[in-house]
Parts: C-alpha cells; structure tokens; sequence
C-alpha cells in the first residue's frame, strides 16, 4: 500500500504521513516541475523535513523534463526509489545504474497512451514498473479501466522470467478498483483521496486492504 501524498494536506505534510506511518509499506512522492506536467509539487528539501518522522519506504515518482539531475539531491534527502517517465528517460540503463550507485532503486512509469512494450526490453533492470490509471499530473482523477490490460501484460512478463519486479497501480484507486487491479496483477496500490480523504486514515487503509485481499482470494478459489 503506497499512500499518494499528493492528495495530503501539504501544509501539514509531516502529520499527515505520521498519520499512517506504520500501517503502510511505502509513500509515494509526486515531484513535479510545472513542465513536464502543468501541476508543480516538492522536491528533495521537503522529502528531506519529513523523512526522519517517517520509517516507510519512499517512493518517489519524478514527473520531471530532466530526472537525472534530481537524483543525488533526492538520494540524500532520503528517497529509496525513483520512477521517471520512459520519454524523458532514453537510455534506462544508464538512469538505473546511476540511481543504484546512489542507492536508490529504479523504475519506469507508463502514462495511459504509452504500450506497454516500451518497457519490454528493460524489465529484468528495473525494480518497479508502474502503470498509470488516470493521466499524469493531477490527483482525483477516475480511473481508467482500460489500463488493467497492460498491468496484465506485464505481470505475465515478469511471472514469465520469473522477476521480483514490482508492479504498480497508480490513479484512482479505491476499494472498488484497487480489486480489479489485484484482479490483474498489480501488487503495489497508489492510493491518494481514498485514504488523506477519509477521517480516518487508518481504516482507509484496512477498507484497501480488504478489498484487495477478497479479489484475490476470489481468483485463487476460482
């Protein structure tokens, strides 16, 4: 489960994210220039203010025209993992080898209109692929049920050679969708306005769960 913090209270970043702490196995942090995407977000110094009151996982997804130049401020403010984009990642190797050497993982983000074969050459170096349910930029967004045909995809690729490559769902998830993306073959839930909306964070995230177990106790039963 990967809380999108986006959809918190920026104002409030650090209370938010302690709010959930310790009930989820990552966030996930949005950077966002204004180019790349027309919203603009945070960058390395805000990740760096709320990293030590946080014990999760960060995940940081960089909708950015030029990532690699974040990547060593990212690196010590405390990211754990880095998504670019593939149109402004054309050399993925040289991006993942880079983000290693910083310690950081690696992976790569496929907006709606992006195939999947994009990334079939470069799925054994990465250690996440996400796929994009709404279109980048902007949290609340519905989600795109056209998109669980490419999270299908890559799931038999990676089951096929038999990777550890982490498959993620990003937009619009609620306990009505995140099913149908379990369904598919996701295993990694970015979920924004379904858990900072709600009073109560932590049964948010319980609610989540349980729909995502109940999807895949219903294909494992079938």
């Amino acid at each position: 489960m990967a809380p999108s913090v986006l959809a918190a209270d920026l104002g409030q970043l650090r209370s938010e994210m302690e709010s959930v702490n310790g009930h989820v196995e990552m966030f996930h942090l949005d950077v966002m220039d204004g180019l790349y995407v027309p919203n603009l977000t945070f960058g390395a110094p805000v990740i760096e203010k709320v990293r030590p009151a946080v014990d999760a996982f960060f995940d940081c997804h960089l909708m950015v025209r030029e990532p690699l130049r974040l990547f060593e401020a990212l690196a010590k403010a405390g990211a754990d993992h880095v998504t670019l984009h593939t149109d402004v990642c054309p050399d993925p190797p040289e991006a993942g080898s880079l983000a290693r050497r910083l310690g950081m993982g690696f992976g790569l983000a496929l907006s709606p209109a992006v195939a999947a074969s994009v990334i079939r050459p470069h799925i054994s170096g990465l250690d996440m692929v996400v796929v994009m349910s709404v279109e980048p930029g902007f949290g609340g967004q519905a989600f795109m049920p056209e998109t669980l045909s490419k999270v299908e995809t890559i799931r038999a690729w990676i089951d096929e050679e038999g990777l550890e490559t982490a498959l993620q769902i990003d937009g619009g998830i609620t306990p009505e969708t995140a099913p149908l993306a379990a369904a598919a073959g996701a295993d990694v839930f970015v979920a924004g306005t379904a858990i900072f909306a709600r009073p109560d964070r932590v049964e948010a995230v319980g609610r989540l769960r349980r729909a995502i177990s109940a999807a895949l106790s219903s294909v494992d039963g079938s």
